[in-house]
């Protein structure tokens, strides 16, 4: 079982920048692909970043030039640098794992609020 718990979110101006955290309770290279996906009510959990264990990185259209998902191996944290934050970044914020057996966890959550 792996736990994930995030950090960092809060509500912001349109414009600022937000770090999330997700902190793993599993060695981070030992799993396949972490991200970061985002829900708001009513509507469906949508993709915001992915990155695979050998680094590679997929971003929603929505986010490329503005948001950098990253990870720490010793710290066994992964990381979503948000920029240019617009009203419609507005979600809950979830960290996704997924092993190599393509078992999937989830974290809780957190609140990321956008204000124009």
């Amino acid at each position: 079982q792996v736990q994930l718990v995030e950090s960092g979110g809060g509500l912001v101006q349109a414009g600022g920048s937000l770090r999330l955290s997700c902190t793993s309770s599993a060695k981070i290279f030992s799993l396949n692909a972490m991200g970061w996906y985002r829900q708001n009510p009513g509507k469906e959990r949508e993709m915001v970043a992915r990155v695979t264990s050998g680094g590679s990185t997929t971003y929603a259209e929505s986010v490329k030039g503005r948001f950098t998902i990253s990870r720490d191996n010793a710290k066994n944290t992964m990381y979503l640098q948000m920029g240019s934050l617009k009203p419609e970044d507005t979600g809950l914020y979830y960290c996704n794992a997924q092993n190599f057996l393509r078992v999937e966890y989830w974290g809780r959550g957190t609140q990321v609020t956008v204000s124009s």
